[in-house]
């Protein structure tokens, strides 16, 4: 689908990537980024930011185990200093929202709870907690926790006088006609959706693209802060809407732009 023409979003930085159907790629510090972005230009931000998991443990993966650690970016640099990073990236995505804009934050139960008390404390008005099911998650080898199967996304108007967008008839449509439930069992990335590269944190286009109809509406402009492989970005840009993303990685940058340029 044609997304509408997009202005260059307003700040000095040159982007790493821009295409005239509305899509703008940036490299560096996502939090100096954000401050230093004029305000009030978007109507959605989703948010995976690091959930700080990185701490040389080991999982399974496809039936192989192998390391948590994803980089530097993922370390934990202790509760305190956490919570901090997250109240501060958090209040620079609140001043970049339009006043009816809303805010999408992924995590699971190592950073959610921050997420959620730092949102309660700018102001922001929680809607919804998402619970993501993954169906069919990797098995825990400890065998001392119950298996993780799920992650939270909440969902958050930029503050309480915001008329955010719900499109509440295409739910109810692509749910069989029936009120969809904040429990969203949605199965993992598949192949088809790495053959450009990998992630490590890669979310689900079934996911995505619901968020983006959810709570947007064509040409509307949608920012992700860490953008990684630009999963946000392909499903904006198929349904219609601008898209901005941010990342330090050059690496992730170009899968990103790969995977862009399979839609455009």
């Amino acid at each position: 689908m044609e997304a509408t023409r997009q202005e260059t979003p307003r700040f000095d930085a040159a982007p790493y990537y821009s295409h005239p159907q509305g899509i703008t790629l940036y490299q560096g510090d996502s939090l100096e980024l954000l401050e230093s972005m004029e305000p009030e230009q978007f109507e959605m931000i989703f948010a995976d930011p690091p959930y700080f998991l990185s701490n040389d443990g080991v999982t399974c993966k496809s039936g192989r185990m192998v390391s948590v650690n994803k980089g530097r970016w993922d370390r934990s640099m202790g509760v305190q200093a956490n919570h901090e990073f997250n109240l501060r990236w958090l209040q620079a995505c609140q001043r970049l929202l339009k006043p009816d804009g809303t805010i999408w934050v992924s995590g699971t139960h190592h950073v959610i709870y921050s997420l959620g008390f730092a949102m309660q404390t700018l102001g922001y008005k929680v809607l919804n907690d998402i619970a993501w099911f993954k169906v069919n998650p990797p098995p825990n080898l400890s065998c001392r926790y119950f298996t993780h199967g799920t992650e939270t996304v909440i969902w958050a108007a930029r503050d309480t006088d915001s008329r955010y967008t719900f499109n509440y008839k295409t739910m109810k449509e692509m749910n069989g006609g029936k009120q969809m439930k904040n429990l969203w069992n949605i199965m993992s990335p598949r192949k088809a959706e790495k053959v450009h590269g990998k992630h490590p944190t890669q979310k689900p286009m079934k996911l995505l693209r619901r968020i983006v109809l959810a709570a947007s509406n064509p040409g509307d402009t949608i920012l992700d802060p860490f953008c990684g492989s630009s999963t946000t970005g392909v499903a904006a840009v198929e349904e219609g809407r601008n898209y901005v993303g941010i990342d330090q990685s050059e690496e992730y940058l170009d899968l990103s732009i790969a995977r862009l340029q399979d839609v455009l």
